[in-house]
C-alpha cells in the first residue's frame, strides 16, 4: 500500500438507483487494467454487486470498496446503494470520504435520491463531480438534466464537457463523444472496446458556437474563483489550460462548483475523461482540514489530528461485516499510522482493542492476498481483531486520546413479527440477528419472551425482505414470517400541570415524596423529548433527590408511551416543584414519585398518536398521471407537484406508510409497468382516530 498521500484519493459513487453507480465503478475497474473483462449488473457479475440478494434484484444493497490505480493516482472507491432503504450504507461512506462523483440518467435526470445523497454529502462537506450518464439511451437530453440540477439541489454544476449527439446508435444524431471545453477537442468513443480507446479529434463546424458558448460560460464561473483568471479575461488574454484547471480545482475542493462531465458508462463512453477528473479536481487527504474531536476526559475540550502520520493515530469504524474468523472492521484512518499486531484505544467504550491483522478491502471482502503489515493516514482498510467497537467508534493512540463525532443514522419506519419453527432454530436466530445488527445500524430486533415472537425492524418493505430472505437462504432458518407493521411515535395534545407521590409504608418506615411536573407540547411532534430541572429557589430538593428524579425522567422519556409502548417524542416535560420529610424521603421514593408523575402527565396532557409520513417522488408516462394521482388520493395522500420531466410526468407526494404496504406492485399494475417510484421517510403527523381506538385507547 506504498503511495503518497497527494496522489491518494478516497471517493464514493453515489446516486439515484438505476442511475448506472455499480456500472460506472465496473468502467472504471476495466479502463484502469484493474479487470480484464467488464461485468454486467443485469449479468450479476459486477465486482462490487456480489451478494446474492444483489445479483438477484440487479441493485446495490451494501457498500463495497475497491482500490485501482488511474495513471499517477491512487483511488479508493466506494460503491454506495441507491435505494432509500439502505440509506445508511450512504450515510456511513460519505462520513470517511474525501470526495464523491454523483451520477445521473440523462433520461430521468434529478431524481427523489439524488437529492437525498446529494443532501447527505451537503451534511459531511463532501466536494463532488458530477457524471451525466446514459447519454446513448432513448430520451436522453443532458441540456434538461443539466438545468435541473442547479435549481433542485442548490448547486452550481460548472460544464467542463458537452455531449456530441444524444441517444442510441439508431436515432439521427446519436451520442458519439463530448467536447473537452478545457482543450477545445473533441473526444470519440467507441462502443467495440468499452471505452478502452478513446480518439481526439477537432470539434465539429457544426458544434463550434455551442462549444465556444459553453467554454465562455465555464471560464466566467471561474472568474469569480480565482484572480488570475479575473486579470486574463478582463485583458481578454489568453486563459492557459494548467490556470483553467488549478480553477477548477480549487473551486470543487471548496465546493463552490461542481465540475461537470458526460457519458455513457454501460459502453465506457466519458469514463476515461471521469477519471482523469477525479484525478485532477477531487481533495487528497491533504486537502481536506483536519478532523475535529473532543478529549473523552474533557468533553468540551476540542482535539484535532492533521492528515499526517507523524500525528497521533486516529481512526473511525464505519462499517463491520461479522465474519465466522473475526468479524472485519472497516476503519478510515485520519492521522498516524497503525501496525498488525498493536493495540488501540476505544474512547467511546472506554476499552482497549486488539489489532490484529490489517486487510485491504476489496468489494465487500478481504483482498485475497492483501493482508499488509501498517496502515498509514487517508488509508480505507479492514482491521481484525477489535471486540467491542460499533460502527462510528472512534479508535486512537493508546495514549494521545480523542474522541471524534459518531455517525447518526434514520430511525426505523417499519416492523415485522418473526417466530422460529422450533427451539433449534430459537437460539440460532438470536445469533444470526445480533449479528445482522452489528452489520445494519438501521435494522434492530426486540424479542418478546411471553409472546415467543420477535419484532425486527428497518428502513422500509425492501429492507424487510431482503433480511427475510436471508435468513431463509443464507442461514437456513425456519421462520414464520407475519405482515408489517407501521413504527408509530406518541406524543401529547396540551399542556398540562400534575404531580406525582410516594406515600407507602415500607416496614416502620413511612416513604414520602412529592414531586411537581410541567408539560408542553414542542412545535415539531417528532423532537425528541427535552428533559429539564426548573425547580430553584429556597424550597429546591437536595441535589441527590434532583438528581434521582431528572434520572428517572430521562430514562421514561425515552422510553414507550400509554397508547402502544411506542417512542415518546414532541414534548418537553419540567421538574417545577417538590416536597419532602425529614424522615423516609430518600431516592427510592423520589423515583417512585417520580414515576408516576410522569404517568399522570401522558394521561392527563391528551395522548396522541403519530404516523410516519412518507415522500413519494413517482416517474410515469402522462396517459397514466390520472389513475395514479386517484390511487393516492384513496391512500390519504396530498399531491405535492407535478411537472415535466422530458418525456415522463413526476409527481411528488405525501402519503402515511400505513397506506403504502404494497405500493411499488400497485403502481406497476396501475401504468403496465411503466412507472417507478421512490420513497423516503419525510416525518410524522397526527394519527387518524381509528388508528388509536385500535389500541383501545
Amino acid at each position: 500500500m506504498a503511495r503518497e498521500l497527494e496522489s491518494l484519493r478516497n471517493i464514493g459513487i453515489i446516486a439515484h438507483i438505476d442511475a448506472g453507480k455499480t456500472t460506472v465503478t465496473e468502467r472504471m475497474l476495466y479502463v484502469s487494467g484493474a479487470k480484464h473483462k467488464a461485468g454486467g449488473v443485469d449479468s450479476g457479475n459486477t465486482e462490487t454487486d456480489d451478494d446474492p440478494e444483489e445479483q438477484d434484484r440487479g441493485i446495490t444493497i451494501y457498500s463495497a470498496c475497491v482500490t485501482f490505480n488511474w495513471k499517477d493516482v491512487t483511488i479508493n472507491l466506494l460503491d454506495t446503494p441507491g435505494h432509500v432503504d439502505f440509506t445508511a450504507e450512504v450515510e456511513r461512506c460519505l462520513r470517511v470520504l474525501d470526495g464523491a462523483v454523483v451520477v445521473f440518467s440523462g433520461r430521468e435526470g434529478v431524481e427523489a435520491q439524488s437529492e437525498t445523497v446529494w443532501r447527505q454529502a451537503d451534511n459531511y462537506n463532501v466536494p463532488r463531480i458530477v457524471f451525466i450518464n446514459k447519454l446513448d439511451r432513448e430520451g436522453a437530453d443532458f441540456y434538461r438534466v443539466l438545468d435541473e440540477i442547479g435549481p433542485r439541489l442548490n448547486a452550481k454544476p460548472v460544464p467542463i464537457q458537452i455531449p456530441v449527439g444524444m441517444g442510441p446508435a439508431h436515432v439521427a444524431d446519436p451520442f458519439v463523444g463530448v467536447i473537452d471545453l478545457i482543450e477545445m477537442k473533441m473526444i470519440r468513443f467507441s462502443k467495440d472496446d468499452d471505452g478502452r480507446n478513446v480518439e481526439t479529434e477537432e470539434i465539429p463546424e457544426v458544434m463550434l458556437d455551442e462549444a465556444q458558448v459553453y467554454r465562455e460560460s465555464m471560464v466566467e464561473a471561474l472568474c469569480e474563483i480565482n484572480n488570475d483568471m479575473m486579470e486574463l479575461f478582463m485583458e481578454e488574454k489568453e486563459i492557459p489550460h494548467e490556470l483553467i484547471q488549478s480553477a477548477l480545482r480549487e473551486g470543487c475542493i471548496t465546493r463552490q462548483i461542481q465540475p461537470l462531465v458526460c457519458g455513457s458508462a454501460l459502453h465506457g463512453m466519458g469514463v476515461q475523461p471521469l477519471l482523469d477528473a477525479v484525478g485532477a479536481y477531487l481533495p487528497c487527504p491533504l486537502d481536506r482540514p483536519p478532523v475535529i474531536g473532543v478529549d473523552p476526559k474533557k468533553a468540551d475540550k476540542e482535539l484535532s489530528r492533521k492528515p499526517s502520520d507523524k500525528d497521533p493515530f486516529c481512526a473511525l469504524v464505519f462499517k463491520i461485516l461479522p465474519a465466522k474468523t473475526g468479524d472485519l472492521y472497516w476503519i478510515r484512518v485520519y492521522s498516524g499510522t497503525v501496525k498488525a499486531n498493536s493495540r488501540a484505544y476505544n474512547p467511546n467504550r472506554e476499552k482497549k482493542e486488539n489489532v490484529a491483522q490489517l486487510w485491504q478491502i476489496h468489494a465487500t471482502k478481504k483482498e485475497r492476498e492483501g493482508q499488509v503489515e501498517q496502515l498509514r493516514c487517508g488509508d480505507i482498510a479492514c482491521a481484525i481483531g477489535p471486540r467491542h467497537s460499533i460502527t462510528g467508534d472512534t479508535l486512537c493512540d493508546t495514549k494521545e486520546f480523542i474522541q471524534l463525532p459518531s455517525i447518526e443514522f434514520a430511525q426505523t419506519v417499519i416492523s415485522m413479527a418473526i417466530e422460529p419453527e422450533n427451539t433449534t432454530d430459537r437460539k440460532k436466530l438470536s445469533e444470526v440477528l445480533e449479528m445482522l445488527e452489528r452489520q445494519d445500524p438501521t435494522f434492530d430486533s426486540v424479542e418478546n419472551e411471553e409472546s415467543g415472537q420477535t419484532l425486527i425492524s428497518g428502513m422500509g418493505e425492501l429492507h424487510l425482505d431482503v433480511i427475510k430472505h436471508r435468513l431463509t437462504r443464507d442461514f437456513n432458518l425456519n421462520v414464520k414470517f407475519y405482515k408489517p407493521r407501521v413504527n408509530y411515535r406518541e406524543t401529547i395534545g396540551k399542556k398540562t400541570t400534575v404531580k406525582g407521590q410516594c406515600n407507602r409504608q415500607i416496614g416502620a418506615t413511612q416513604m414520602f415524596a412529592r414531586v411537581q411536573f410541567e408539560i408542553e407540547p414542542l412545535p415539531d411532534p417528532a423532537a425528541d423529548v427535552i428533559v429539564l430541572d426548573r425547580f430553584f429557589g429556597d424550597e429546591a430538593l437536595p441535589n441527590e433527590l434532583k438528581d434521582a428524579v431528572m434520572e428517572e425522567l430521562r430514562g421514561r422519556a425515552v422510553g414507550g408511551g400509554m397508547i402502544g409502548s411506542f417512542p415518546l417524542s414532541g414534548f418537553r416535560i419540567s421538574l417545577v416543584g417538590g416536597e419532602m420529610h425529614e424522615v423516609g424521603s430518600d431516592e427510592v421514593a423520589f423515583r417512585i414519585a417520580a414515576n408516576d408523575g410522569f404517568d399522570a402527565a401522558l394521561t392527563q396532557a391528551k395522548p396522541k398518536l403519530l404516523e410516519p409520513i412518507m415522500r413519494l417522488d413517482i416517474v410515469t408516462p402522462d396517459d397514466y398521471v390520472g389513475d395514479i394521482v386517484g390511487d393516492l388520493q384513496q391512500r390519504r395522500a396530498i399531491i405535492d407537484s407535478t411537472e415535466s420531466r422530458g418525456i415522463m410526468t413526476g409527481v411528488v407526494a405525501f402519503a402515511p406508510l400505513k397506506e403504502l404496504f404494497g405500493y411499488s406492485s400497485a403502481i406497476r399494475s396501475l401504468s403496465q409497468g411503466r412507472a417507478g417510484c421512490s420513497m423516503e421517510p419525510h416525518g410524522y403527523q397526527e394519527a387518524p382516530e381509528s388508528d388509536l381506538e385500535s389500541f383501545g385507547f
